[in-house]
């Protein structure tokens, strides 16, 4: 069985404010940790049928790019839901959402 594992690695300031994000991957071509300002983990809990999440972002991240961020997440995940499901009808929903997030926040799509 092949694993892989995936690293986040999180530098805070004294008020536990993230201040750096990298992530790096061990089956990834790229073999040196990556910045990135921000991040959504998301995990499903078998036993307790909840979701447990950590969303993170650094102090230096542009609430310009934190819009386009939430805007790309919303519409990856109904790529997700639909592969997942199967489920045709609400993603056409959800991408009508995401195109009225994207004129309220002013984002060119």
């Amino acid at each position: 069985m092949k694993k892989a594992e995936i690293k986040l690695t999180i530098e805070l300031d004294d008020n536990n404010v993230p201040e750096k994000i990298t992530w790096e991957s061990t089956d990834s071509k790229n073999k040196e940790a990556l910045p990135v300002n921000s991040f959504m983990l998301s995990l499903w809990d078998h036993n307790f049928k909840n979701t447990l999440r950590i969303d993170l972002w650094t102090k230096e991240m542009p609430v310009d790019e934190m819009k386009r961020f939430f805007y790309e997440s919303l519409q990856t995940m109904g790529d997700s839901f639909l592969r997942a499901t199967g489920e045709k009808n609400i993603i056409e929903d959800l991408r009508d959402y995401c195109a009225h997030f994207a004129d309220k926040m002013e984002l060119k799509q």
